[in-house]
């Protein structure tokens, strides 16, 4: 027995030769500040920052769909901010337009300040209202290229970290996406027929699935039999309309969602320069993982949160909510719809939905998204106050 352990040792150096052990190895990443988040209407990311020399607190959408950083033109010009014409056009779902610019601006979040900023200007009002917040500015590539950003939808915190070696946690799972500016990720969408296809990784858009009217004619991925419903969305550059549907499942990496509300547009502007993209993937699905940003390394990494199972809502009505001047003002109707077929009318105030006279804007939002629910609104048209029963429908 001692003879043969003798000889063990010897083998086991002969099937390892010898190699270098050094390596260069980035220092560890560090975290730099901690901030917290709200979520407008359960949907999209809203951060607090300063712009530095301004004494104002502003509010931000964190939007990865964002291949910069943008002001909203009324703060610009509340801030005294004067913008310069440029020759670069920024595209959106909804339109384009020529950009204009202010230029090596600093930011403030916390105590972390990030300097060398370049805001384009856009109009965010539609935003303010859809939200029914104030939206000074989105926040995009400019942050996410520089640092690791770690956003957590149990604690509502985002911790931003310099770039550097970095252990994810277990239990979740690491993509790798192609980002140039815009993270792109493949995922699988399973209807009438299971297509694979890249989708922009989309954190700023307050829905689950978005397909284009292209991808979706030549993939023949919905059933013919599907339910469709015509719904008025919001983009820079305006209005537009999609018709809301759902797909029976959707895959992304290991995980599966079953029966996702899906809107379905014409890609008019070519945002997702189709064939490369089929769509994207929106807020709705993404918020179910607390999700780790490092865009220096290319990757995000997912983890399921508390909001993994969370249901997906399939309810219809047909009419938007705004939030203007102070007031819940129903927006516009679709014809035929069951907001039309009740009488409701685009300019009508909302004054409580059934006992609720709270006018909290988020209430009153998911409030119409709980399908074939039942409803009782007062509104006041004009100078008088009306009562009326609201059915809502299911895409399902």
């Amino acid at each position: 027995m001692k003879a043969l352990l003798s000889v063990i040792p010897l083998v086991v150096v002969s099937w390892f030769p010898a190699a270098a052990q050094e390596e260069y190895v980035p220092p560890p990443s560090q975290t730099l500040t901690t901030i917290p988040f709200s979520l407008a209407v359960e949907s999209v990311v809203l951060i607090k920052a300063i712009l530095v020399g301004h004494a104002d607190t502003l509010t931000f959408i964190l939007d990865t769909g964002s291949s910069g950083i943008s002001l909203d033109s009324a703060t610009a010009s509340s801030l005294g901010l004067v913008p310069v014409a440029s020759e670069i056009n920024i595209r959106g779902i909804a339109g384009m337009r020529k950009a204009e610019f202010v230029y090596n601006e600093r930011l403030k979040l916390n105590e972390l300040t990030v300097d060398s900023l370049n805001f384009h200007i856009n109009d965010y009002e539609f935003l303010s209202y859809v939200y029914g917040t104030r939206i000074d500015g989105v926040i995009g590539y400019s942050l996410l290229s520089r640092y690791i950003l770690k956003i957590d939808y149990d604690t509502h915190e985002i911790e931003i970290c310099s770039p550097g070696t970095l252990k994810y946690p277990r239990g979740g799972h690491l993509l790798k996406p192609f980002i140039r500016t815009l993270p792109v990720q493949t995922a699988r969408v399973r209807d009438h027929h299971k297509v694979t296809s890249r989708f922009l990784f989309d954190i700023g858009a307050g829905l689950s699935l978005v397909l284009s009217q292209d991808f979706e004619q030549d993939s023949l991925i919905l059933r013919k039999k599907r339910k469709r419903f015509p719904i008025q969305a919001h983009g820079v550059g305006g209005k537009l309309v999609m018709d809301m549907t759902l797909v029976k499942d959707f895959r992304l990496g290991p995980y599966r969602f079953r029966k996702v509300p899906t809107m379905i547009f014409e890609d008019e502007f070519n945002v997702t320069s189709y064939p490369y993209l089929g769509g994207l993937i929106g807020n709705q699905i993404l918020k179910r993982f607390n999700v780790i940003f490092n865009y220096p390394q290319r990757e995000i990494y997912l983890k399921p949160n508390t909001l993994y199972r969370e249901p997906f809502e399939y309810s219809y009505s047909g009419m938007e909510l705004y939030y203007l001047n102070n007031a819940i003002v129903i927006g516009s109707i679709v014809k035929g719809s069951p907001a039309d077929l009740c009488g409701f009318k685009e300019g009508d105030i909302v004054i409580a939905i059934d006992n609720n006279a709270s006018q909290d804007f988020a209430q009153y939002k998911k409030a119409l998204m709980s399908a074939k629910k039942r409803l009782k609104l007062i509104i006041r048209r004009q100078d008088e106050l009306i009562e009326i029963p609201l059915k809502l429908l299911s895409v399902l």
